[in-house]
């Protein structure tokens, strides 16, 4: 009879382990329809493009491929996914039952005076007594209310979240790179321009000490000339220094320590793709790790509630040990007289244990509602961050379009201004200033299509390119 009871208690354990106390809150879905300033015809998103078709640049390939293995960032990030997946194997095993071996021997001796040892030597005729016992014990607890399952479900949720994480530290990494070498291809141009503008100072410089000796301006003027020749020279070691520094940047970025970076490849050679659609948000926020890590965060917040809530009703524990025992040692594996076995199985619901159940339960009904703001607020930086470098992309290249122009008419300004002022018919003046305007026109021109890769890349980047 008592088999069939505990027969019984196994059946309704199996039955209950399929319930579930608690229900998942869902994802609220908060993405526009369109991002600003783009069209419904723009189906297509760079952010599908594998990282080696999108940069194309030998270079910055080479360099991201340094990073991605030496960089200490993604190291860690490797490291997290290792720990991460021990802990999912680990929680895997939840609904096995422990199994625990236990060998022990004693002997103890009481006093003879004491109501043991008169026993002892009454019914045994000695003074000690020995206890010889080997077993094995096992422990299951049944997963009636889905504790164990919810437990599961959580470990993957977080190991999957490394994974992502992982992905976003190698997104941020591919960026970081790219627009490191472009910096530092921008810092050359800019260096070759300053030399460039130096040297047409110096002529200049000749030249109105020429016209000084013969009498023909004043000694302003060399002053003036000093100056100007001085801007650019002084420019010369800011820019060198500048690129020393982005070198070791870049270095430190991609692993290794400090030295000159190669590079084949000059600022105006470097094209901007023509076509940069971004595609619909809803396909953005499929390819953000830092997205898939927010939807898995739900996951581990749904998950902890469903352990906390099954906390507060009964659980089922099943039992049974099993082995050999004897008071003597040569008796100790004489089978099957010292053969023993005990099954049993027991429910325990909690009654007070001064709310703390309670309070747990609602605490981590609390961190999931946090958790859906955070999704919230994570997709309301992802759209925005795609805007940001929508709007860069568009401006940037009607910036670069007037400066370039503009850049062109200074030069023509300045070679005018040079021939005017050689054959008398401009004074020193137009000449200094026609060179300093250049000189600041191209420094900016520079600048900008500097900043239009680095917004092309920050696009890319926020359309979840960067992780395949």
């Amino acid at each position: 009879m008592k088999r069939f009871n505990l027969y019984s208690i196994l059946l309704l354990a199996l039955v209950w382990s399929g319930c579930s106390v608690s229900k998942d809150t869902v994802l609220p879905n908060v993405a526009p329809g369109l991002f600003r300033n783009t069209s419904p015809q723009d189906s297509s998103s760079i952010g599908t493009m594998p990282l080696k078709s999108f940069i194309n640049d030998l270079t910055v390939q080479t360099l991201i491929d340094t990073a991605l293995v030496k960089n200490y960032d993604m190291q860690i990030a490797l490291k997290n996914i290792d720990a991460a997946e021990v802990l999912f194997k680990q929680s895997k095993l939840g609904n096995l039952p422990e199994l625990k071996l236990q060998v022990t021997a004693s002997s103890s001796r009481p006093s003879d005076n004491s109501l043991n040892g008169l026993s002892l030597n009454q019914f045994t005729g000695s003074t000690h007594i020995e206890d010889y016992s080997a077993n094995l014990g096992l422990f299951w607890e049944a997963d009636i209310w889905g504790k164990i399952r919810n437990q599961k479900a959580g470990a993957l949720a977080s190991f999957l979240q490394t994974a992502e994480a992982r992905k976003a530290v190698q997104t941020r990494l591919v960026a970081n790179v790219a627009q490191g070498y472009y910096n530092l291809l921008m810092l050359d141009a800019q260096l070759e321009i300053a030399r460039k503008n130096l040297k047409l100072n110096d002529s200049t410089l000749r030249i109105i000490n020429l016209q000084f000796d013969a009498g023909q301006v004043t000694s302003l003027a060399i002053q003036q000339a000093q100056a100007q020749q001085l801007v650019a020279a002084q420019l010369v070691p800011r820019l060198e220094q500048n690129v020393a520094l982005q070198e070791n940047a870049l270095s430190v970025l991609i692993g290794t320590l400090p030295k000159a970076i190669n590079r084949n490849s000059r600022l105006d050679k470097m094209s901007i793709p023509a076509n940069l659609n971004a595609g619909f948000p809803s396909a953005m926020l499929s390819r953000r790790p830092d997205i898939k890590s927010a939807e898995l965060a739900l996951n581990v917040a749904n998950a902890k509630v469903g352990v906390a809530k099954a906390s507060l009703y009964p659980t089922l524990i099943i039992t049974a040990s099993g082995g050999v025992n004897s008071f003597k040692a040569s008796n100790w594996f004489n089978v099957p007289a010292s053969l023993f076995g005990l099954v049993s199985g027991g429910i325990t619901q909690p009654i007070f244990q001064r709310g703390q159940l309670k309070a747990n339960l609602e605490l981590a009904k609390i961190d999931r509602e946090k958790t859906v703001i955070e999704f919230r607020q994570s997709v309301l930086n992802a759209v925005g961050e795609v805007s940001d470098e929508l709007t860069k992309v568009e401006k940037l290249k009607d910036q670069y379009t007037l400066a370039e122009k503009r850049a062109q008419t200074l030069q023509q300004a300045s070679r005018n201004a040079s021939l005017l002022f050689k054959s008398g018919m401009a004074n020193y003046l137009e000449v200094i200033t026609a060179q300093g305007n250049l000189l600041q026109s191209e420094l900016e021109l520079a600048t900008i299509k500097a900043e239009q890769l680095n917004a092309v890349v920050g696009l890319y980047r926020s359309l979840g390119g960067g992780w395949n």
